[in-house]
């Protein structure tokens, strides 16, 4: 129902889930998820050409965790002398 209303209205105006109303989302405030996808994707490619471009990357190593070591017997008293 809500998708039939909508194809009649102006290209701006939607259905505003939260107000339970139809309005002008742009001037609402509510982004245009389109306009969130090219966003990313132009971050994306513009980190991509920063890192061709430089040639190098600096990155940390991740470090080597040593094994934990052994856990005393259970249920034995810790061996102490009475």
């Amino acid at each position: 129902v809500v998708a039939e209303n909508v194809k009649g209205r102006p290209f701006n105006e939607g259905y505003n889930a939260a107000k339970d109303s139809y309005e002008d989302l742009l001037a609402a405030g509510i982004v245009d998820p389109a306009k969130v996808t090219r966003s990313a994707l132009q971050n994306a490619a513009s980190i991509a050409g920063m890192v061709l471009t430089t040639e190098c990357i600096v990155a940390d190593l991740p470090e080597k965790k040593e094994a934990a070591p052994a856990a005393p017997g259970g249920g034995m008293g810790g061996d102490f002398d009475y």
